[in-house]
C-alpha cells in the first residue's frame, strides 16, 4: 500500500477544501454517469414505473442500491431506504361512450374522470371563459365547451386553457366538463394514447368528470345557456389497494449550529405504465423527461454530497405516485422521517420536456429568498434561469414540492428550460417517444450540474431560506417554525 507523506497528505486536504462549490458540482456530475441512470430508469424493463408495478419497485430498488453505493445513510424510521405504504386508487374506465343531441358514440378521452353512467342535462357555454357564466345555473349539470380560446384552437391553445376551464366549471358546482376538440387524426391519435395510458384516480377525489371529444364537424351548437341531450356511459370502477414505496436517504451535515436545518432533495420516479401500442407496435411510456431527469438530478446531488458534505444536513426523497395525485410526497408529509420544523427547504425538480436549452425553468424562482443561489447555480453552468412561463396553469400546485408548501417549507420546482406547451414540448409530454436515446446529453450536462451547485450554495449559506414577505405560504411556514416578528 502506498504511504502518503505529512506534506502530501496536507497537500490532498487543502486541495479538497480548497475547492469551490462550482468546481465540486463539475467535478462529480458527469456526462457518462447521468446518461447511465436516464437509460436505465427509462428501460422498458421497467414498464413505465407505474405505481404499484413490478417496474416501479426495480426503480425504486435501483434508487435504494445507488443512495447506498454514495455512502447515503438509510431511512432512520425503517432503517432500510425504503418508505412503505398502502394507497387505494379507483381505475380509469376501460370504456367510455358519449353522444350529443342524438348522435352516436363520439371518440372521447378522459383528463379526469371516474366511472359514471349518465342521462342528465348539458349546457353550452361557448368557451367557458368566466363571462361566459354569468347568468346560468350549471349546478347539477354537465357543461358543454368549445376547445382551446377565441384566439385559438390547436393542441396548445387548448392544453394551456383546459385546467382553468375545469376549475371554473368545478367552483359553479357542475357535474362535469366536456370540451369539444378538432384536432387532426395525427394529434388526436397522439393525444389519445397518452391520455388512455392515465391509470386513475385516489379514492378521495370528488366525483367530477373531464373530457375532451373529436368534433365531428356535424354538431349544431345552441346559444349560449341552451341545454342539449347527452349521453354518458361507462363501465364500473375497479378499486384496488396498492402497495409502493417511497426511496428515502440522508447525510449529515458539517456544521453543528446548522444541525437541525434539513434540506429536502426530492423528484418523483414514476411515471404512467403502458397503454395503446402506437404504429410501431410500442405500448412503453418511458418517462426520460418526465420524471426520469428529475429523479436523476437528486442521484446527482446525492452522489456530489456523499463525497462534500454540506454545512447543513440533507435528506433524499424519491416519491411514488406523484402521477396518481402528487400521493407520494402527501404522505411523507404526513410521515415525515425527520420532523418538519427541521425542514427548511425542499429543493425539488420535475418537468414534462423542454423546448429551450439556454433555460433553466424554475417554477417559484421569486418566491422564496433562496433566489439568488438559484440564479447564481444555473448561471453557473451557462443556464439562464427563469420563473413560470404559464403561471395560467398552476403549476407550482400541481408537482410534489407543493404538499410541502402547504405545510409552510419552501418548495420550488427546478425543471429544464421550456418557456410554453408547445409541440416540442408536448410531443414528449406523457408520451410515447419520451426515451432516454431522445435527449439532448449536453444540456442535461449543465442542468444537473446547476441542480448540485444551486443545492449546495442554499445548503452552504449560513441564513435560513424562507418565503418571501406576501407569499401566499409564507403564513403557514410562519405557524410551522413558531416565528415571531421578532425573528423575521
Amino acid at each position: 500500500m502506498k504511504k502518503f507523506t505529512s506534506l502530501q497528505f496536507l497537500l490532498v486536504i487543502s486541495m479538497t477544501f480548497g475547492q469551490t462549490d462550482y468546481e465540486k458540482a463539475a467535478e462529480t456530475v458527469q456526462k457518462n454517469t447521468v446518461k447511465s441512470h436516464l437509460y436505465f430508469l427509462s428501460d422498458d424493463l421497467l414498464l413505465g414505473r407505474e405505481t404499484g408495478t413490478r417496474g416501479n419497485r426495480i426503480a425504486a430498488a435501483y434508487l435504494a442500491d445507488q443512495l447506498m453505493r454514495f455512502g447515503v445513510e438509510p431511512n432512520p424510521v425503517s432503517g432500510d431506504y425504503y418508505q412503505d405504504f398502502e394507497l387505494h386508487r379507483r381505475s380509469a374506465p376501460d370504456r367510455l361512450e358519449l353522444g350529443l343531441d342524438g348522435s352516436g358514440p363520439l371518440r372521447t378521452v378522459a383528463l379526469y374522470t371516474y366511472s359514471i353512467v349518465a342521462d342528465t342535462r348539458t349546457v353550452f357555454l361557448n368557451y367557458g371563459e368566466p363571462a361566459d357564466y354569468s347568468g346560468q345555473e350549471v349546478a347539477g349539470k354537465i357543461v358543454l365547451v368549445r376547445g382551446g380560446t377565441p384566439g385559438g384552437n390547436g393542441l396548445n391553445e387548448t392544453y394551456q386553457a383546459t385546467r382553468r376551464k375545469r376549475e371554473a366549471a368545478m367552483e359553479h358546482g357542475a357535474l362535469g366538463l366536456v370540451e369539444l376538440v378538432s384536432f387532426d387524426d395525427a394529434t388526436w391519435d397522439r393525444v389519445e394514447r397518452g391520455l388512455s395510458s392515465r391509470t386513475g384516480l385516489p379514492t378521495e377525489e370528488p366525483p367530477f368528470i373531464h373530457l375532451w371529444v373529436q368534433d365531428p364537424g356535424s354538431l349544431s351548437l345552441p346559444q349560449i345557456g341552451a341545454e342539449i341531450p347527452i349521453t354518458l356511459d361507462s363501465d364500473d370502477p375497479e378499486l384496488q389497494v396498492i402497495q409502493t414505496r417511497n426511496v428515502v436517504g440522508m447525510l449529515p451535515g458539517t456544521d453543528p449550529i446548522l444541525d437541525d436545518e434539513y434540506i429536502i432533495y426530492s423528484a418523483h420516479y414514476d411515471h404512467i405504465g403502458t397503454g395503446k401500442p402506437d404504429a410501431s407496435g410500442d405500448s412503453i411510456y418511458n418517462g426520460a423527461r418526465d420524471n426520469g431527469i428529475g429523479t436523476t438530478a437528486v442521484l446527482s446531488i446525492a452522489e456530489n454530497l456523499g463525497k462534500y458534505p454540506t454545512r447543513r444536513p440533507a435528506l433524499f426523497v424519491f416519491f411514488t405516485a406523484e402521477e396518481l395525485g402528487l400521493l407520494g410526497s402527501r404522505y411523507y408529509v404526513e410521515h415525515p422521517v425527520i420532523p418538519l420544523e427541521k425542514t427548511v427547504y425542499c429543493f425539488n425538480t420535475d418537468g414534462g420536456g423542454y423546448n429551450d436549452t439556454t433555460l433553466a425553468t424554475i417554477i417559484g424562482l421569486n418566491r422564496t429568498t433562496a433566489k439568488k443561489h438559484i440564479l447564481e447555480g444555473a448561471r453557473g453552468f451557462g443556464l439562464k434561469p427563469v420563473d413560470d412561463p404559464v403561471p395560467e396553469q398552476g403549476l407550482f400546485d400541481r408537482s410534489d414540492n407543493v404538499s410541502f408548501a402547504r405545510a409552510g417549507i419552501p418548495a420550488p420546482t427546478y425543471s429544464t428550460g421550456f418557456n410554453s406547451f408547445d409541440e416540442e414540448y408536448l410531443k414528449y409530454y406523457h408520451q410515447l417517444a419520451d426515451e432516454a436515446g431522445s435527449l439532448d446529453y449536453d444540456y442535461l450536462l449543465k442542468f444537473f450540474r446547476g441542480y448540485v451547485l444551486t443545492g449546495r450554495l442554499i445548503a452552504n449559506d449560513p441564513e435560513t431560506p424562507f418565503w418571501v414577505p406576501g407569499d401566499v405560504y409564507e403564513p403557514a411556514g410562519k405557524a410551522l417554525y413558531q416565528m415571531t416578528e421578532a425573528k423575521n
